[in-house]
């Protein structure tokens, strides 16, 4: 039995997945290690732990579609490679409406490419960018919070202002938390959103540079 790839081949071909999941393994391993610090205790208590956990819930759903769109995205570019493309592929399907049609046509193929290349990985952006608002929410419950408990007629009381001032702490840690969540969340699946964009990018080139080849055979 022979080996079907070299150590460097198979890493070529899974380059996209390897670079999604060592980014991700290092971005864990720095929040498993900020949580160990203690530095995440505020994000966990009371309401902020609630917000905090709907933001999260968010992050990992547009993490695992992205995992999904980069698994297929990376499956498409292997077979771009191959001498005859699968039959379900996209290279395939592409093919079969461009090859011995005119350039107008093969055109209007590439375009169609390009648009459904694009709608698959919209909703990664979107759910990255709803992250931003979510944390923007929190801030807004952190304020509403936080001035709920002020009442100027009892400032001249002693046991009222400590009351204040406990619940405007509280309130400015809900806005302060919940807004560095939304924010480093965001960034962390951006950067995941950019790898899939450039793979995305990458397979678009290479089906319609493989179109335009078959043509002129």
């Amino acid at each position: 039995m022979g080996i079907d790839a070299s150590p460097g081949q198979w890493v070529h071909r899974h380059l996209l997945i390897l670079r999604f999941a060592l980014f991700n393994i290092v971005a864990t391993g720095l929040l498993v290690a900020v949580y160990l610090q203690g530095w995440l205790d505020g994000a966990l208590r009371d309401y902020t732990a609630w917000l905090t956990t709907g933001i999260c819930t968010v992050f990992v759903f547009g993490l695992l579609l992205c995992a999904s769109r980069i698994w297929r995205t990376n499956h498409e570019l292997n077979a771009v490679g191959q001498a005859v493309p699968p039959s379900r592929s996209l290279a395939s399907r592409y093919l079969a409406k461009v090859v011995g049609r005119s350039t107008e046509s093969r055109t209007i193929g590439a375009n169609l490419l390009r648009n459904r290349l694009g709608n698959q990985i919209v909703i990664v952006r979107q759910t990255a960018d709803s992250l931003v608002f979510l944390g923007l929410v929190g801030t807004v419950i952190g304020f509403i919070v936080a001035l709920s408990g002020v009442d100027p007629q009892a400032s001249a009381q002693l046991d009222e202002v400590a009351a204040m001032v406990g619940t405007l702490v509280a309130g400015m840690s809900i806005a302060l938390y919940t807004t560095l969540v939304g924010a480093v969340l965001h960034v962390w699946l951006m950067v995941n959103h950019r790898f899939l964009a450039t793979g995305t990018s990458d397979l678009f080139n290479a089906i319609v540079e493989l179109g335009e080849q078959r043509v002129g055979v």
